[in-house]
């Protein structure tokens, strides 16, 4: 989930630099329209966009894994916090020896 924001604000600042030098290419007219289609298309629709495949990459992880009932899960970055690591479908950060459950 990290990755994503990162990535976000490189765009970001990437689309802010492009728009800031070629203010003057469009004038102050379109300046503004061009700003925020740009931002939509360059930041906002790629973070959405990697934001859908991470849920569906993990969704297996989330709805189907020991770790989703355990205390240690966190379900927004797909994180055991206990030992950092993130399970998949073949790998349990604690093998289930430190399985904890939600209270």
């Amino acid at each position: 989930m990290g990755e994503i924001i990162w990535y976000s604000i490189i765009r970001f600042g990437l689309t802010i630099l492009v728009l800031w030098l070629t203010r003057d290419y469009w004038g102050v007219k379109y300046f503004v329209l061009i700003g925020f289609l740009s931002i939509f298309f360059f930041v906002i629709y790629p973070a959405i966009h990697s934001y859908k495949r991470f849920i569906e990459k993990n969704k297996p992880v989330i709805e189907h894994s020991l770790c989703t009932s355990c205390r240690h899960f966190d379900p927004s970055a797909v994180l055991c916090m206990k030992y950092d690591k993130h399970p998949n479908e073949n790998f349990l950060p604690c093998e289930g020896n430190d399985w904890e459950p939600k209270s």
